[in-house]
């Protein structure tokens, strides 16, 4: 059966200098999920792939929702078009509403940022604090040094071999997409697995 998916929180980069593949992709699943009337939940930068999956969704007709710290805000590095932006007040009210929203992440290439928000809700999950798909959307093979990082901790055992379950892998944003329909629901149960 289908996860009711209404929201998909997207982590993604604020750069600008990137290769043309990383935007087209951005595009690309911002039209599928405007299409499909999913709402995009973002970090509400004016920039980059960020705001390219944004601005994409937006023109195909669906909402994007935006958080953002108010410092941003205030240095003017917020998209001022998206269908509603949420002012918090630091950078860990901003990842916690982001995945409180969702009903899946997908997760695009991007820098420190981007890592530390993928991998902080990969441990949420792990933990059992976040049960909702997690897609990294590897594009251009972006994410082949961390996934092979992540690899390497199953098999040096400071994660379990289960925890490979926790995050799936897209090559294409409608990949993405249809994982985030099909994977299953995470079982709060494996919280018993996050010790070794």
């Amino acid at each position: 059966m289908a996860n009711q998916i209404t929201s998909v929180c997207v982590y993604s980069a604020s750069s600008t200098k990137i290769d043309p593949a990383y935007f087209e992709a951005a595009r690309e699943l911002g039209t599928l999920l405007g299409k499909r009337h999913i709402e995009v939940i973002n970090g509400a930068g004016n920039m980059g792939l960020m705001a390219a999956v944004a601005d994409a969704a937006l023109a195909a007709g669906g909402p994007v929702t935006g958080i953002i710290p108010r410092f941003m805000v205030e240095q003017g590095w917020h998209h001022t078009g998206l269908t509603r932006l949420i002012e918090v007040e630091n950078m860990h009210e901003r990842k916690r509403r982001m995945a409180e929203m969702s009903d899946a992440v997908i997760t695009l290439p991007g820098g420190c940022g981007t890592l530390e928000e993928l991998l902080e809700v990969i441990t949420w999950k792990q933990l059992g604090l976040y049960l909702n798909p997690i897609v990294i959307l590897n594009t251009k093979g972006y994410f082949n040094p961390l996934l092979d990082m992540m690899h390497k901790a199953v098999e040096e055992n400071f994660m379990r071999a289960q925890h490979q379950a926790i995050w799936h892998v897209a090559e294409t944003p409608r990949e993405a997409v249809e994982l985030i329909h099909t994977l299953p629901l995470w079982d709060v149960s494996i919280r018993k697995f996050a010790a070794i």
